[in-house]
């Protein structure tokens, strides 16, 4: 059994060591037993779930201590996200409520029409690194409510904390069969989406990842799979009349979470006259951005990204775009060679040769130069993905506009382009998604709908088709 280890980005120490885990294993012992589980009414499953919700709060500090630690995220970040899986809770219910309810309709001749669902069976949940605890329990507490049995496997870059996440569950009640915790790297995620006993798979990760999974289950059209992938995520600033409140959210889209959010904004998109206030003005906000530690004092706006292979390749991609003809106007610095501290960046991409349409998941904001808003428009949608977009600026009828035409399944106005709230559908097109929004609409693909016509008494008739059973006797005679 190889040892997986994890290592704290902002100091290098071992965090966290354990063993890989054997997929099929997990799946049959969760297939053993979650029938047990649906078969729980619905009022258990809730309550179980809700008790999970009170575990979470009464170790909030713990748990935001271990994120941050594990992800380089600073501490007030990793305590919001905690706050998210508390608050996942009740927002699942209400969506099962809402989008999975028993509904009862009155049919022809006192038929009663009746529309449930039923929970898939065995799910497998793949989580991200960036946020750790809150993406994949955006998966794993909907389908437990909806009476699944779980196989998650935590990113190998954050597993102390899918464990922790796994570990809470079961203090509240869930039982361990149930819900699993599956450790180890890309080819575990592979034998655990090629296991024979599951019923589907839930996963947020990387577009190339998830085009993987989707060529995968291409024959297995029986098995849910709902993917939440990334985005190159345009944020376009025009007519803003307030120039710092614009850099200031476009700071926040692209350097939150030092860029590690599948919603950041990776290009701006200006007027090519006059744009030069709000990209200064980006440029100064940046310059204040205080990268450290995440427990520092004072507080970081922002970490480091997850480890040095990301650093490294991050680096290489904005030297990539400095050789096509970028033009930096401020530089992606390495502040220390053995740590993953990057400090924000931005570079001008008007006239890159063959524009990269890439996800450079970290802090680099690339500036495109247009000449009207049709151009604005349509360098926004040149791109294969479809995560967000956002506005900032402009008239109401200029939002109508950019509304209308822009292809994300996130689009905002004056406000930034990451942020999206969980009480509302979250989804892309393109390579961003396959047409399963998760957040308040998970419900949707954690269950599916039975119709069904009943009646208290067989009755039935059949009124046109049928000989005459006396004609037939009259031709004999």
């Amino acid at each position: 059994m190889h040892t997986l280890i994890s290592t704290e980005p902002a100091t290098g120490a071992t965090l966290w060591t354990g063993g890989r885990g054997d997929a099929d294993a997990e799946v049959a012992r969760v297939r053993s037993a979650w029938p047990g589980w649906a078969a729980r009414p619905l009022s258990f499953r809730i309550e179980t779930l809700r008790r999970f919700g009170n575990v979470v709060r009464g170790q909030k500090e713990a748990f935001a201590d271990l994120i941050a630690r594990e992800t380089g995220k600073p501490l007030w970040e990793a305590s919001t996200e905690v706050d998210a899986v508390v608050n996942k809770v009740e927002i699942s219910i209400s969506a099962y409520s809402e989008r999975t309810a028993h509904r009862r309709l009155e049919g022809a001749m006192n038929t009663r029409l009746a529309v449930r669902h039923k929970p898939h069976g065995v799910l497998a949940v793949l989580g991200p690194y960036n946020f750790p605890a809150h993406l994949p329990n955006g998966h794993i507490v909907p389908a437990l409510i909806a009476g699944n049995g779980v196989v998650f496997k935590p990113s190998e870059k954050t597993p102390a904390t899918g464990e922790y996440l796994i570990r809470l569950l079961h203090e509240a009640g869930v039982p361990e069969d149930v819900v699993r915790c599956l450790h180890g790297g890309p080819e575990t995620g592979q034998a655990l989406a090629a296991s024979a006993g599951l019923d589907g798979l839930l996963f947020t990760g990387s577009a190339r990842a998830g085009m993987a999974l989707h060529r995968q289950f291409a024959e297995m059209p029986q098995k849910i799979l709902a993917l939440e992938l990334g985005g190159n995520n345009p944020l376009v600033i025009w007519d803003a009349p307030d120039t710092y409140a614009a850099a200031l959210i476009a700071v926040q889209s692209a350097f939150l979470s030092a860029g590690q959010r599948c919603t950041a904004a990776r290009r701006l998109i200006v007027r090519d006259q006059g744009h030069q206030e709000v990209v200064e003005q980006i440029c100064r906000i940046a310059e204040r951005l205080i990268v450290d530690h995440p427990h520092a004092n004072p507080a970081p706006f922002m970490g480091p990204v997850i480890d040095n292979q990301a650093a490294d390749q991050l680096q290489e991609a904005f030297l990539g775009l400095l050789t096509k003809g970028g033009r930096p106007i401020k530089h992606l610095e390495r502040l220390a060679d053995d740590k993953p501290f990057l400090t924000p960046a931005v570079i001008d991409v008007t006239d890159v040769r063959d524009r990269p349409d890439a996800e450079l998941f970290g802090p680099v904001l690339q500036v495109i130069r247009v000449a009207d808003f049709d151009m604005a428009l349509a360098e926004a949608n040149a791109t294969r993905f479809g995560l967000a977009a956002s506005l900032i600026g402009g008239s109401p009828e200029l939002y109508d506009r950019f509304w209308s035409n822009i292809r994300a399944g996130v689009i905002n106005w004056n406000k930034p382009t990451n942020g999206a709230p969980s009480n509302a559908p979250f989804g892309g097109v393109g390579l961003s998604g396959n047409h399963r929004p998760s957040a308040f609409y998970a419900a949707d693909y954690c269950a599916y709908p039975v119709t069904s016509s009943e009646a208290e008494q067989a009755r039935s008739s059949i009124g046109i088709g049928l000989r005459d059973p006396y004609a037939a006797n009259n031709l004999e005679d």
